[in-house]
């Protein structure tokens, strides 16, 4: 997957500003793809460039005038094209992970504090995700939002995001148990 695929996702929902697709990256596809603003305002200028987004100038008042973009009709082929292609396998690379693999040579404080930490920014997601989840489906449950929603794609990809944060958190929680544990048992008498 190439960050403008992430981006014409994003931006299927109708106009937004650069800023704007900042925060729904932030909120909603963070959880799948990451990408600084400098990205996503270099990827915008390519798609427009490209034909698959076309932009428009907003006047804003007192303000600087703000540019909108939308998919354009080669935007949506071309996400159909990505849609129907086969997925590459995903792989995981992961500081924590290689440092965890490390555990045996290194200072288990240091490591259980970032994994302490690590486990927070996980409840933060698992929770900004909830809220996420019940803005989109409104007063529906999920059954129903699921067999009825308008726009199914966006919600899914956030109960994706909800179970790897969940399955993070557990991780985390897990190894800083068994790391305190083994210090304990190992500790000079």
């Amino acid at each position: 997957m190439a960050l403008r695929h992430a981006v014409l996702a994003a931006l299927l929902d109708g106009e937004l500003s650069g800023y704007q697709l900042g925060k729904a990256f932030d909120v909603g596809v963070a959880n799948f793809w990451y990408a600084r603003p400098q990205q996503l305002y270099a990827e915008l200028s390519r798609l427009e460039t490209d034909g698959l987004v076309a932009g428009r100038e907003v006047a804003q008042g007192s303000r600087p005038a703000k540019r909108l973009f939308r998919v354009t009709d080669a935007g949506l082929a071309e996400l159909e094209s990505f849609t129907s292609a086969s997925a590459k396998p995903a792989f995981v690379r992961d500081d924590p992970l290689v440092k965890v693999q490390a555990a045996d040579r290194a200072d288990i404080g240091d490591l259980v504090a970032q994994l302490g930490e690590r486990a927070q920014a996980a409840q933060a997601k698992i929770e900004l995700f909830g809220a996420l989840l019940r803005r989109l489906r409104g007063d529906r449950t999920e059954e129903e939002f699921l067999r009825r929603g308008d726009r199914v794609g966006p919600y899914l990809t956030c109960l994706r995001g909800v179970a790897f944060e969940r399955e993070n958190l557990d991780w985390c929680t897990r190894t800083i148990t068994v790391l305190e544990e083994r210090r304990q048992i190992h500790a000079p008498s």
